[in-house]
């Protein structure tokens, strides 16, 4: 898949998965269980123990059609590392230019966590596929109508302070795209092993989603 192609697949499937684990070994189950709700973009973060290991295995091992990227992306380093993995996306918390750049020249999509306007269009200019704004609960969803007013061409991803019920506020503002952790991928929920439940959080989700989306067209 080019990367135009995975730029739009993640803007289509709109809800990016960020997956935080204690227990690596739940990945698969957690990765099936938020796919049924209708989730199909998955961002395994570095956080994760043997977090490129499990992305290799988990790409081997499931059969559905879905993205899979690598967040929590710090260094040069690290990006290659994930890259070299299989990831078809990186996603960052901060703004590295270098990072930026090394990703693009493997023409791969990159998400650079930014947080101010300059920022924000600083990623832009070099490259960013999509902008990660980030810790996006402090701006709040107002801001993203703010900036996309005299820069409409940006391609925005709230990450921190979307919930199960507000994702669609955050797209109705100007986001293209949401980044969703622990309200969707619950982690009481995860030790419990009570996957159904996760499935049916992402099915509420969706739902949601599918709801503003028809809406736009009526």
């Amino acid at each position: 898949m080019k990367r135009f192609e995975i730029v739009n697949k993640i803007i289509e499937n709109v809800v990016v998965a960020v997956i935080r684990l204690k227990d690596e070994k739940k990945l698969l189950q957690v990765v099936e269980a938020i796919y049924s709700g209708g989730v199909k973009t998955i961002e395994i973060t570095l956080t994760v123990p043997n977090a490129l290991e499990s992305l290799a295995k988990l790409k081997k091992e499931f059969t559905g059609d879905i993205l899979v990227g690598v967040g929590s992306v710090l260094s040069v380093d690290s990006a290659k590392q994930a890259i070299d993995a299989g990831a078809q996306f990186i996603v960052s918390p901060i703004f590295k230019k270098e990072i930026l750049e090394y990703v693009g020249s493997k023409n791969l999509p990159m998400c650079p966590g930014a947080f101010s306007p300059t920022e924000i269009f600083s990623a832009y200019e070099l490259g960013a596929d999509i902008v990660k704004v980030f810790p996006a609960d402090v701006v709040g969803m107002d801001f993203f109508k703010s900036i996309k007013s005299p820069m409409p061409q940006l391609k925005l991803m709230p990450t921190g302070g979307v919930t199960l019920t507000n994702a669609a506020q955050w797209l109705a503002k100007g986001a293209c795209a949401v980044g969703i952790g622990s309200a969707l991928v619950d982690q009481k929920l995860i030790e419990n092993n009570n996957y159904s439940e996760l499935t049916k959080n992402a099915k509420i989700l969706m739902d949601t989603i599918s709801s503003y989306r028809s809406s736009l067209k009526n």
